[in-house]
């Protein structure tokens, strides 16, 4: 092997081990592994930053945008409120869900449209008395199979086309992966709904309802006498926190002061708003000198006209408080908002919340300013799990959003436009009809992703100019040697999973494209039934929480654990592959 070779092998064995421990988050693992690169010479100075503008990187984050459009336009729910009925049966439920998330993932984001199906769905659980976790993980799955039916479904597909236009100079078309990807899509959907549900393990329901979590919210008054008198509210901080109790604000002549109350110089008669257990209430109390008000809300979460609300919000992967406690982010004094409990794979924290550190999957229900849920929803990076009011346009918006999509689609099918410049022209055509106001344009995109595909493109190709990915894929021919055209498609899509299950797809995909490519030339055959059984494959992760976003967002909301995704997962990834090699050999010969 050459220096070159070597310095990215170590580079790229470097970024998967940084990834696989998840320590830090895989946009920094890439872009210093690109600067690195950079640094020791193995990738051209000229081409550092190629990848932010390479037609895929444009493609995802312009999707992105278009699915925040229809979903403000209220497409989506114009179909889920329609369709969606909690008296059907569970089997019926997972096939209707599913086949929503499945269309709506293949033309749209499938994290999207599993953000849009998770509350619906959730809801539909409780109404119909029956565990969350027995339709979640079959909508996952669902959303992450109805990727592969179109190029802009998943990013593997979007970067499959990438390279495939630069190994015979056309990429594929927009559906061009319906054949397999709908094919393998609709067989696992089959199973899903017939037969997967059944394989989940029942723990009850995750995550927080009224019954379970009883917290006080009382005023506490400050006496003529008080030696609290003249002190600044965020100065009973440290006894707050001794106490587990939450200063939520200050009522003042009978108006509340949440927002500036933290700077609010205490004076005889004002009333403390508090969050706390009783025993914790009485000892904060006890210990300031405090006295009970004339009108104690001990049940002010639920009372009318409180000015405050109950939300219960699940953490994504790169959330704002993910990795950090809601004490860090300082939830309390920058949002005026109380983290009251933490739902962990079907366990309920409730006591020291505050100082708890926040992990991607986990339920917060949280006290929040009246009205302010959604705000302070986006703020943290969450996603709310009930249905809540929309930013929903008039009804002719409705269709216009509809119809602005369904045409940059047929018009980019039949090669009148360049796919980037369809999705583009959208994105301003959302924007000039305001569908998508322009301040929220940015806020629609996953930059960490945008990041990981710029750094990892010039990776890729440095990889590639170095002949490490014939390197590699020389290695799959041999081991493979004498096995007939579906062994090979079964080992390239094994080995391909494998990477998915652990790492995020998108890595797995910048890598195993050029190797399906090289293997396919070392063979003296197309590169199509290669480049196809790695994009099936890469957007099959199905075995762990941690290889799809999607697996990662019902972790908390289903209460699952770890070990309950390869239950449904294997047999899935198992049919995935025998519906798959058949079908590519059929669609795309060799």
């Amino acid at each position: 092997m050459t220096f070159d070779q070597i310095t990215l092998f170590a580079l790229f064995a470097a970024v998967f081990a940084l990834l696989l421990w998840g320590r830090y988050r895989y946009d920094l693992v890439a872009f210093s592994a690109l600067m690195v690169g950079v640094v020791l010479g193995v990738v051209p100075k000229e081409e550092a930053f190629s990848g932010f503008g390479h037609p895929a990187t444009l493609i995802v984050a312009l999707v992105l945008v278009v699915s925040a459009g229809l979903v403000r336009s209220g497409a989506v729910f114009l179909i889920t409120r329609t369709l969606v009925d909690s008296s059907r049966s569970l089997g019926g439920h997972i096939t209707l869900m599913g086949g929503i998330g499945a269309v709506l993932s293949a033309f749209m984001n499938n994290v999207a449209a599993l953000a849009l199906l998770m509350p619906v769905d959730i809801q539909t659980a409780r109404k119909a008395g029956r565990a969350p976790a027995l339709s979640l993980m079959p909508l996952s799955f669902a959303t992450i199979l109805g990727g592969m039916a179109t190029l802009i479904g998943t990013p593997p597909n979007i970067i499959i086309a990438a390279f495939r236009e630069e190994a015979v100079g056309t990429p594929y078309h927009m559906f061009d992966f319906a054949p397999v990807g709908g094919i393998t899509a609709i067989a696992g959907l089959v199973f899903v709904a017939l037969i997967g549900w059944r394989l989940i393990p029942q723990r009850g329901e995750a995550g927080f309802a009224a019954k379970d979590f009883s917290p006080y919210v009382a005023e506490l008054t400050v006496p003529e006498d008080s030696k609290l008198i003249g002190k600044r509210l965020s100065e009973l901080d440290p006894d707050a926190e001794k106490a587990d109790v939450a200063l939520i604000g200050v009522i003042r002549d009978g108006k509340r002061r949440y927002g500036p109350a933290r700077n609010t110089v205490l004076r005889a008669g004002d009333a403390l708003v508090i969050e706390a257990s009783p025993n914790a209430l009485d000892e904060f109390r006890t210990a300031l000198g405090l006295a009970f008000s004339d009108q104690t809300r001990e049940d002010l979460l639920r009372a009318d006209g409180a000015g405050l609300d109950l939300i219960e919000v699940v953490v994504q992967t790169d959330a704002r408080i993910e990795g950090r406690t809601a004490q860090g982010i300082g939830l309390a004094w920058r949002r005026r908002a109380v983290l009251l409990g933490i739902a962990r794979q079907g366990k309920r924290i409730s006591s020291q919340v505050r100082k708890t550190e926040v992990r991607a999957g986990d339920i917060l229900l949280i006290l929040v300013p009246k009205d302010q849920g959604p705000e302070i929803t986006d703020w943290l990076g969450c996603l709310a799990l009930a249905e809540r009011g929309l930013a929903v346009t008039e009804d002719s918006k409705t269709w216009l959003a509809i119809g602005l999509f369904a045409g940059a689609v047929a018009a980019a099918s039949f090669g009148l436009v360049y796919l980037p410049v369809a999705l583009g022209l959208v994105v301003v055509a959302y924007v000039l009809a305001k569908i998508v106001p322009i301040k929220e344009l940015y806020t629609h995109i996953e930059w960490p992703v945008v990041v990981l595909l710029g750094s990892m493109i010039p990776l890729g190709a440095a990889l590639e100019s170095s002949g490490g990915t014939e390197l590699l894929a020389g290695s799959l021919v041999g081991v493979t040697e004498g096995l007939p055209a579906w062994a090979i498609l079964t080992v390239l899509m094994v080995v391909t999973m494998t990477l998915s299950d652990v790492l995020n797809n998108t890595a797995t995909t910048i890598v195993a494209a050029p190797v399906s490519i090289q293997m396919a030339s070392a063979l003296g055959v197309s590169p199509d039934p290669f480049l196809m059984a790695v994009a099936v494959a890469a957007s099959s992760a199905y075995l762990t929480p941690i290889g799809h976003k999607n697996n990662t967002l019902i972790l908390g909301p289903g209460g699952y654990r770890f070990g309950d995704y390869w239950r449904m997962g294997l047999p899935l990834e198992v049919l995935v592959v025998a519906v798959s090699i058949p079908t590519i050999l059929v669609f795309w010969p060799m």
